[in-house]
Formats: structure tokens, C-alpha cells, sequence
């Protein structure tokens, strides 16, 4: 015999559904009160715009007085930046903040910056098209090529490529790209890492310690001549 369905107890049934959804519903609010905002996507067009013009205001010039119109720097200590792997130049701009990278003129500038400004200024010089480098000294072409191709293995020294490509691209998020960049700039940063005035890389700062000044020309010159 079928049992007859009381009107009441519908009503009672529906009554605690419904609290028991507004519960629900509360604590789901609360959590995304609560939550901590999205992160902002980068903006390359904004970070063009600082990096073209600067900001008078708070006495920050535009990065190109010194990189170059697109990141293409024409000054040979100066590193182009152009193509440079996004995630790898705000890494540089916060490590600029900190003393494991200090440098003069880039520590000033990068604390000036918003950790937004670092990121939009990143993703736009990621956009830009890098101009060809090229090598200068023949003679040690061929050393060059053989660290960067294959390391020294009797000094433990790994083969560059293994990091950065053998086009000298670099691996995105993880390694910079090398290839074009200046001689001069190059050799700089090895003698830096290895000196330990640079130490944001404990793996370029082991190889670099590795390296004879006559092989840090050798592969500097190799790399400004990849494409």
C-alpha cells in the first residue's frame, strides 16, 4: 500500500535543503573574501611605453638611453636585451633589488620599479626582435666553440650548450638567451660570478671559477656570433 506524501513534510524537506544550500553558499563567499587576488597578467604595451620614455616624475630614464631602441643596445657593456627570455629579465630586475646582484646603476633603477613595472617591461623586450651579433677574434673561434659545444670535461666544466641551446636561445623560464650578446658584456658577467661580486647563479659562479680569462674571451666571442 502506497504511503500518502504530507504537504508538511515537502515543506520541512525543502526548508532544510535550502539551509543547508545558503551554508553552502556562505562558506563559498567567505573563501573568495578571503582569498588572495589574481595575479595581474603582464602588459607589454605598458612596459614599452616605460621603457621608451621613462618616468620624469620619479627620476627614472628610459631604459633605452642605455639598451637601445627595442632592447638592440648599441653599447658594447651594455647587454641587448632584445628577445631576452621574459621570466629570466624580472628575475634580474628583483635580484637587481637585492645584494645578490648589486650593481650601481641597475640596483637605483629596478627599486624605482613596481614588481608590475618589472614584469611589463619583461614581457615586452620578450616581444622584441634581437639584431645580430657577430664575432671578432678568429683565432679563438675555435676554442670558444669547443666550451661552449662540449665544456672541459677534465675541469668539470659542463658545455654551455647543455643550458642555453645550441643556438644560444636559451631554455624559457629556466636559462637566458646568449646568443648576439656583446663580448665585452659577456666576459664581464663570467668575472663577476666568478669574483663573487655576482651571485644570483651558484651554477654560473661554480663554471665561471672553472674558466681561464683566455677561455672566457674564447666562448664570449663564439656566443656574440650565434644567431
Amino acid at each position: 500500500m502506497n504511503r500518502v506524501f504530507q504537504p508538511a513534510a515537502c515543506a520541512a524537506i525543502v526548508k532544510s535543503l535550502l539551509a543547508s544550500f545558503l551554508i553552502v553558499g556562505s562558506a563559498l563567499a567567505a573563501d573568495a573574501a578571503h582569498a588572495p587576488p589574481a595575479a595581474a597578467k603582464a602588459d607589454p604595451a605598458k612596459g614599452g611605453s616605460l621603457y621608451d620614455t621613462g618616468d620624469n616624475a620619479r627620476g627614472l630614464p628610459a631604459c633605452a638611453s642605455c639598451h637601445g631602441a627595442g632592447g638592440n643596445s648599441t653599447i658594447n657593456t651594455n647587454p641587448r636585451l632584445a628577445g631576452q627570455v621574459g621570466a629570466y629579465l624580472h628575475k634580474q630586475l628583483v635580484d637587481f633589488t637585492t645584494p645578490a646582484r648589486n650593481q650601481p646603476v641597475m640596483t637605483t633603477y629596478a627599486k624605482m620599479l613596481s614588481e608590475d613595472e618589472k614584469k611589463n617591461i619583461a614581457a615586452y623586450l620578450a616581444t622584441q626582435q634581437p639584431k645580430q651579433g657577430a664575432a671578432r677574434n678568429k683565432d679563438m673561434l675555435e676554442l670558444g666553440r669547443k666550451i661552449y659545444r662540449g665544456g672541459i670535461a677534465d675541469r668539470g666544466v659542463a658545455a654551455c650548450a647543455s643550458c642555453h641551446g645550441a643556438t644560444g636561445s636559451g631554455i624559457p623560464a629556466q636559462y637566458p638567451r646568449v646568443a648576439g650578446q656583446y663580448q665585452d658584456y659577456t666576459v664581464a658577467q663570467l668575472q663577476a660570478f666568478k669574483a663573487g661580486t655576482r651571485s644570483n647563479s651558484p651554477q654560473m659562479a661554480t663554471l665561471a671559477k672553472r674558466l681561464s680569462d683566455e677561455e672566457m674571451k674564447a666562448v664570449a666571442d663564439y656566443i656574440a656570433g650565434l644567431k
